[in-house]
Formats: C-alpha cells, sequence, structure tokens
C-alpha cells in the first residue's frame, strides 16, 4: 500500500514543494502580524472590554505580542514548532472568548461570530501541522540543523 502522507515525485515538483513551504508559513502568520498589530489599538481594547473580557487593557496587548511572537516564529522558521504552540496557546481562549457564536444576541451577530470560530478552527489545525512537522525546509531550523 502506498504512503499517503508521502506525495510521489510525481505529484510534487521537489523544487516547488522547497519554496511552497516557506511561502505557506509567510502567509499563514502574516494573518497573525496584522491582527496582533491591531490589539494595541484603544478600539480592540475597548471592544474586547465591552464583551467582558477582564483586564482587556493587559490581556489584549498581552495576546498580540504573542500572536506576532508566534507569527514571526513561524515565518521565519526559527523555532518555528514552539511559535505555533504559542500561536495555538493565543487562538484557543481567543475563539473562546471573542467569539461565542452560541451566546450571540441576533442572528447576524451568530453567523458572523461562527465565521470567525470556525477559522479559528482551521487555523488551530494549521499551527498543528507546523507543531508536529516544524518548519520545513528552507527555514532558520534547518540552517540549525545542518
Amino acid at each position: 500500500m502506498p504512503d499517503l502522507a508521502t506525495p510521489s515525485p510525481a505529484t510534487v515538483s521537489p523544487q516547488i514543494a522547497q519554496y511552497a513551504v516557506p511561502v505557506g508559513r509567510t502567509l499563514f502568520a502574516l494573518l497573525f502580524v496584522v491582527s496582533g498589530v491591531g490589539h494595541f489599538s484603544s478600539q480592540t481594547i475597548a471592544y474586547a472590554a465591552s464583551t467582558g473580557l477582564p483586564y482587556a487593557g493587559f490581556l489584549v496587548p498581552a495576546s498580540g505580542i504573542l500572536a506576532i511572537a508566534g507569527a514571526l516564529s513561524v515565518a521565519l522558521g526559527y523555532r518555528a514548532r514552539l511559535g505555533a504552540v504559542a500561536l495555538i496557546a493565543f487562538l484557543v481562549p481567543v475563539t473562546l472568548t471573542m467569539h461565542a457564536f452560541w451566546s450571540a444576541p441576533d442572528a447576524m451577530t451568530e453567523a458572523m461570530q461562527r465565521v470567525q470560530f470556525l477559522k479559528n478552527l482551521a487555523l488551530v489545525g494549521a499551527a498543528m501541522f507546523i507543531a508536529h512537522f516544524g518548519a520545513g525546509p528552507i527555514s532558520l531550523d534547518a540552517r540549525r540543523t545542518r
């Protein structure tokens, strides 16, 4: 039986895969850098406080730091597994507290928060892949192991 976890050379060119992995890491991380920077805005902090988040003035910027640090780690491929774990540590509480669609006050808010909740679950899944498989080729982690 063929090993489905490892594509055959006919399906993915090693040259393409070599560059696709760091591009994919960077695209994945970009979301966290951009959204993490937004965690320092007074509007984001006020919104989080309005949802009942305690200590929003501290927790929102702190979560922004965690998201940015984890994202840079993944994008650069430097201790990417640890960076992915940091992103999971960021995503899980944010998903459960800020995107609690089950307690939305109206149907439109419920639909919007459900999409955000499911998007975050997908991001957790992607971060789990990085946490398991590491940075891959063309990364600072790969240079360290040579």
